[in-house]
């Protein structure tokens, strides 16, 4: 019958809502972690994405640390004024600006790295290394569906 009502899953099965409350255990140390830096999340993970590959464009930035490009001008002009990152022009393209860590930056990080390294080992600790993987693995995979298909 065209007019049955069908039944919406079951919050406690509804993908979204699933990764909500899984962003939000996982957030919740790390947000604690931060409190005492003065860092947004959103500038951690710009530290961390900047740390781990180096330089790079806003576009890559944007793309590897998850945020939005229009949040991430605004992020990256605060962190260029607290001296966290540097920005700077492109040599081959001036219309580019490469976003670099800062000293400061690199001493976040390395001030908060016995932390932070705690906080995922006790996730690893909690989920085991096998479901940990594999939970990786599935969400990158998810990831990389296009939702328009």
């Amino acid at each position: 019958m065209p007019n049955e009502k069908v039944a919406l899953p079951s919050t406690r099965r509804s993908l979204p809502i699933a990764l909500i409350r899984a962003r939000e255990a996982v957030m919740a140390p790390i947000r604690e972690m931060l409190a005492g830096t003065g860092l947004t999340e959103q500038q951690w993970r710009v530290l961390r994405v900047l740390d781990e590959f180096g330089p790079m464009d806003a576009s890559q930035l944007s793309r590897e640390a998850g945020l939005m490009a229009s949040s991430l001008t605004r992020i990256v002009q605060s962190m260029v004024t607290d001296g966290l990152v540097t920005r700077e022009s492109s040599t081959t393209d001036r219309r580019r600006q490469i976003i670099g860590i800062a000293s400061s930056g690199q001493k976040v990080l390395a001030d908060n790295r016995d932390a932070a390294l705690a906080i995922a080992e006790d996730l690893h600790d909690r989920l085991g290394k096998r479901d940990l993987e594999r939970l990786l693995n599935l969400l990158e995979a998810l990831a990389k569906v296009d939702p328009r298909n």
